[in-house]
């Protein structure tokens, strides 16, 4: 060996540990400047699916809010509906309550009416159908200011034979009304159903006496009721 060989050896040597050991070092360097930026990655890696998470999440509350939020005013707008109908079924049916003819029929309610109206008739019925041989004209102008209308029109038509018939037999008729009830009333117009009893006298005979039943319509009439209907029943 050379006295000088092994010195440079031992000098390269110790040159190319020290080129080692700075591209170590530079190596070190270069990653230790890199693994900034890969944390930096990951912590946005990690930040960015919680964040896509949680924009999910609120996405999905959102979609199932609205929904939700609509409900309640659709069973809103529903519940009036059945409630406006509701209304007007029962106010049909309080209305045709009070419009049913038991309801407008005054001869159950206004016992005032029902009374004047069975009295006027009564009263009537007992002066058109009763006279005496001499006393006919009297009860013609009864009629003229009690009947009217269709019940007029009968009795005037009827009544040349009653005279004749009175007249020649010496006939007396007397009408006594036994019952008058008015099956229906209104403000102007009343049905009555009426019972009587007529007793017929003959000279030089006995009396004898005859039922009666008739259907009355009368009409109110300048405050007094007025029979413009008579049916023999």
């Amino acid at each position: 060996m050379k006295p000088g060989s092994g010195t440079t050896t031992d000098v390269v040597t110790d040159e190319t540990d020290v080129v080692t050991d700075e591209t170590d070092v530079e190596g070190a360097e270069a990653g230790e400047a890199g693994v900034p930026g890969t944390a930096e990655r990951a912590r946005d890696d990690d930040t960015d699916p919680g964040a896509g998470a949680g924009a999910g999440a609120s996405g999905g509350e959102e979609t199932e809010a609205g929904p939700a939020r609509r409900w309640p005013r659709v069973l809103a707008g529903v519940l009036a509906v059945v409630l406006l109908a509701a209304g007007g079924a029962f106010y049909v049916a309080g209305r045709q309550l009070r419009d049913t003819p038991a309801t407008s029929n005054k001869a159950l309610t206004d016992s005032a009416a029902t009374t004047q109206v069975a009295g006027d008739v009564t009263n009537a019925l007992g002066k058109v159908f009763s006279y005496g041989p001499g006393d006919t004209a009297a009860t013609k102008a009864s009629a003229q200011q009690l009947l009217a209308g269709k019940a007029l029109q009968q009795y005037a038509a009827l009544f040349g034979q009653v005279e004749k018939q009175a007249a020649d037999q010496k006939l007396t008729l007397t009408t006594h009304v036994v019952r008058a009830g008015v099956t229906r009333l209104t403000h102007d117009s009343a049905h009555l159903l009426v019972f009587m009893d007529q007793v017929y006298e003959r000279k030089g005979k006995a009396a004898s006496t005859a039922a009666a039943q008739l259907s009355v319509t009368a009409r109110l009439r300048q405050g007094r009721w007025t029979i413009v209907e008579i049916d023999a029943r």
